[in-house]
């Protein structure tokens, strides 16, 4: 089943399409502001497939939310709104929208373009990994204790364990395992990594660093350590 974040603070009208949306085997997560919605994403954008953001919510508006979502993210989304006009739509395609959707809508049509983005989705990760001789298991490998990482595949296995990571999450990584036992000072991760240091990038990378750690817990030779005042230490042994 696909799991949607939808982004709506009109409460009927969110009602009714979450309803809708879940009985066509859709799970939803429903927001009513950008704020909460960049919160929850944050902090479970592995398990969301697709997000769904109306332009005109309070807080924080739709295409700022889609713009720090695709900061951290390679995520789909769409746009669901009332706004007709041809200067948004444009705005909003620029952000990295998959599809701009106009209100009034039909509701059928909104199921069949979630399904046919998420279909051709999938389907391009999948010929990125059957087509590229390059993503084996054994290339681009890291291997520090008991710890094996391939970014290439978004792969992490620790004692065994294997985990799936995201896109945001092998890069810092990455860069990580680049700067191994260095004094790292936040902004530099920020700026190096996703080309800016700004509040939600930054709680971000708390989100990210604090994954990380919990991945490595079973690892004694791999500790992220917080330097006050500067950032973090990525030590090995």
């Amino acid at each position: 089943m696909n799991r949607l974040l939808f982004v709506e603070d009109e409460i009927d009208l969110g009602s009714v399409i979450k309803q809708y949306l879940e009985i066509n085997d859709f799970s939803v997560e429903w927001s009513t502001n950008g704020k909460s919605a960049f919160e929850y994403f944050t902090n479970n954008q592995s398990e969301i497939d697709l997000v769904i953001i109306d332009v005109s919510i309070p807080e924080m508006d739709g295409f700022e939310l889609a713009e720090h979502i695709n900061n951290i993210s390679d995520k789909p989304f769409i746009f669901l709104t009332a706004r007709k006009e041809k200067n948004d739509k444009i705005k909003g395609l620029k952000i990295g929208a998959d599809d701009y959707i106009t209100k009034p809508f039909d509701i059928d049509e909104l199921v069949l373009r979630l399904k046919n983005i998420l279909k051709r989705n999938n389907h391009v990760e999948k010929n990125v990994m059957e087509n590229n001789p390059a993503l084996n298991i054994n290339n681009a490998a890291i291997i520090i204790g008991d710890t094996e990482f391939n970014k290439t595949l978004l792969h992490l296995n620790v004692k065994g364990k294997d985990i799936t990571l995201t896109l945001r999450e092998a890069e810092l990584l990455e860069y990580l395992f680049a700067h191994q036992n260095i004094i790292l000072k936040r902004e530099d991760i920020l700026v190096d990594l996703w080309g800016k240091n700004d509040y939600f990038l930054g709680r971000s990378l708390d989100v990210f660093i604090s994954r990380l750690r919990k991945y490595f817990g079973k690892d004694a030779s791999i500790q992220i350590n917080n330097v006050y005042g500067i950032g973090f230490i990525f030590k090995t042994k």
